[in-house]
């Protein structure tokens, strides 16, 4: 039977079939979402490489998920856009090495039906198992050795696109 860091997926199982598939592309974000690889149902963590046109499909697909008066016309028609929207946009606190959070937020994407099947099929490139390097950046920042943690993380840089493309989905 085939897995995916180590969960076996029944033969012609999909794994986006229901709900949402959240990316996630802040290393420290996922750390809090997954408490460093320790909590429960959430011990393995993955890298997936998209490819950029997957992930800016998805962005020009999105509705923000929650009502932003001003941004939006009204709340029923933002109901309706997300509703019908195979991807949506939440910006949530970036965190630190200690995963308070900061002043700035990480953008967040879930997926789903369509968004979600094309970057099941489509749009990875590669998925590496990381929940070692996640649990030593942990030891680390526990040992307060913040510098060694820092030295570890992923390179992290902004994610460049025209004016105007990320308007819709501003806070």
């Amino acid at each position: 039977m085939p897995s995916v860091g180590g969960v076996e997926i029944g033969e012609g199982q999909k794994v986006y079939e229901s709900g949402l598939t959240w990316i996630k592309p802040s290393f420290l974000w996922m750390m809090y979402r997954c408490g460093w690889g320790t909590k429960e149902g959430q011990e393995t963590v993955l890298a997936v490489e998209i490819s950029r046109k997957g992930f800016e499909w998805a962005l020009k697909h999105a509705c923000l998920s929650h009502y932003e008066h001003g941004l939006h016309t009204d709340r029923a028609t933002w109901k309706h856009h997300l509703k019908r929207a195979p991807a949506r946009v939440q910006w949530d606190p970036e965190r630190d090495l200690h995963l308070q959070p900061l002043a700035h937020r990480s953008l967040q994407l879930g997926l789903a039906g369509e968004a979600a099947r094309l970057y099941a099929d489509e749009w990875t490139v590669s998925i590496t198992d990381i929940t070692s390097l996640a649990h030593t950046v942990h030891a680390h920042v526990r040992d307060g050795d913040l510098d060694a943690a820092r030295q570890l993380l992923p390179r992290e840089r902004p994610y460049l696109l025209d004016d105007g493309f990320l308007n819709r989905l501003r806070q």
